[in-house]
């Protein structure tokens, strides 16, 4: 005999498709800009973008690749991060990278960089 899917599960199914769906529409993090874009080490950084708020971002990093170094963060909104570069931190062009907050936390580099002179 051969066993077919009945319909009456059919709704449930939509339903789980459905969610699975929304959950990974989630709005990710991004930014748009950084003022300024030059500064020296200790200096204090605006990031603009959307979906900035503390239950999209967890931390915050400036990386070169090779070297991830986190900042403080001064100031947080959906659509601002301010924050402060570590005064150790050496010369050179960085970008940003976020670390997403949820059950699977992810790294984005961010399409915006930093220079500290």
């Amino acid at each position: 005999m051969r066993r077919t899917l009945s319909f009456r599960f059919l709704p449930f199914l939509i339903f789980f498709g459905l969610c699975a769906t929304l959950a990974a529409m989630q709005a990710m993090p991004r930014f748009n800009t950084v003022t300024p874009d030059t500064g020296k080490a200790g200096a204090e950084f605006t990031a603009e973008g959307e979906h900035l708020e503390k239950a999209n971002v967890a931390k915050l990093y400036l990386t070169d690749g090779k070297l991830d170094i986190e900042v403080q963060i001064m100031l947080q909104t959906g659509k601002a991060i301010k924050f402060k570069a570590p005064a150790d931190v050496k010369e050179g062009r960085f970008s940003l990278m976020i670390l997403t907050t949820g059950s699977a936390p992810k790294l984005l580099v961010q399409p915006v960089k930093v220079t500290i002179e």
